[in-house]
């Protein structure tokens, strides 16, 4: 005669921060900034809770949301219920990953390269200034 609903795990008063932060995560690093932004402006503690969540849960730090992205991506595939495409699925993700990470080595590469050549110029420059100005003493000294 009566029917009861239990609610949902995702819904109910005691579950609106988790809803809402994940609301974030999917706007990305410039919801989380306006959302800061404006608890500062409104109620300045809750601008100042949400910084210090944010700092506290490292969602400032660089390629924090690109990480959280793909730990969210695995969380929502489910098996498509073809065991050949998921692991076909599976492999090329591991395979986009390995790539992934070559890249981002090589680019550190890139980056380690160049700053050595940077430092070697810098030090090419002073030698030659070196030089010339003991060049200058010595020419004054006589």
């Amino acid at each position: 005669m009566f029917e009861t609903t239990t609610p949902s795990p995702s819904s109910g008063i005691m579950h609106w921060p988790r809803r809402a932060e994940s609301w974030l995560d999917d706007r990305g690093r410039g919801a989380w900034i306006a959302a800061m932004v404006l608890g500062f402006i409104f109620v300045w503690p809750l601008g100042l809770a949400i910084l210090g969540y944010m700092i506290w849960s490292k969602r400032m730090s660089k390629n924090s949301f690109f990480r959280q992205s793909a730990r969210h991506a695995n969380w929502a595939v489910p098996s498509s219920g073809n065991t050949a495409f998921d692991a076909y699925r599976n492999d090329t993700i591991r395979r986009l990953e390995d790539e992934q990470s070559a890249f981002e080595a090589f680019l550190k590469r890139l980056r380690d390269a160049k700053d050595k050549t940077e430092f070697d110029a810098f030090m090419d420059e002073r030698s030659k200034a070196n030089a010339s100005d003991s060049a200058t003493k010595e020419t004054s000294a006589y």
